[in-house]
């Protein structure tokens, strides 16, 4: 097998995990999204709520499973499920949404709710995903940079 066949093998199972993941994800928010219905002018709490798993999820998998899965799994877990379940544009479309009903208190409160919980959720993954015997993902990255 040439070495180009190989890599276009590794794109196209790459992009079937992606494509995959994308399909489980986008259906996972939307569900979140009938259960937990809300206004235009309204904060969307499942949005919160979804964004704010995904983030917790995601540095999960970064701690734990990053260094030693290969590409096409992280792919479709990251890019794919996690990418489509989790959503800053429907954050922004609801930002907008708020604040056209005179409620920009309430965007701006939660805007910051939403990075605080989704940053703070990512480092409590990073934190519970790390391995205690194993390098941390991020310090294995860092040696192979330098």
């Amino acid at each position: 097998m040439s070495p180009n066949a190989s890599i276009r093998g590794d794109l196209r199972r790459a992009l079937a995990a992606v494509v995959v993941g994308g399909m489980l994800g986008t259906t996972l928010r939307l569900a979140i999204e009938l259960l937990v219905p809300h206004a235009d002018s309204e904060p969307p709490w499942g949005i919160l709520a979804a964004n704010t798993a995904g983030a917790l999820v995601l540095g999960l998998l970064v701690g734990r499973v990053w260094p030693v899965a290969p590409d096409w799994l992280r792919a479709g877990l990251g890019a794919g499920l996690l990418g489509s379940f989790t959503t800053f544009s429907a954050v922004a479309v609801a930002l907008v949404g708020m604040t056209a009903a005179d409620q920009a208190l309430t965007a701006s409160a939660y805007l910051a709710a939403t990075l605080v919980l989704g940053f703070g959720a990512a480092a409590l993954g990073l934190r519970l995903g790390r391995k205690r015997d194993a390098p941390f993902a991020v310090d294995v990255i860092d040696e192979a940079r330098q």
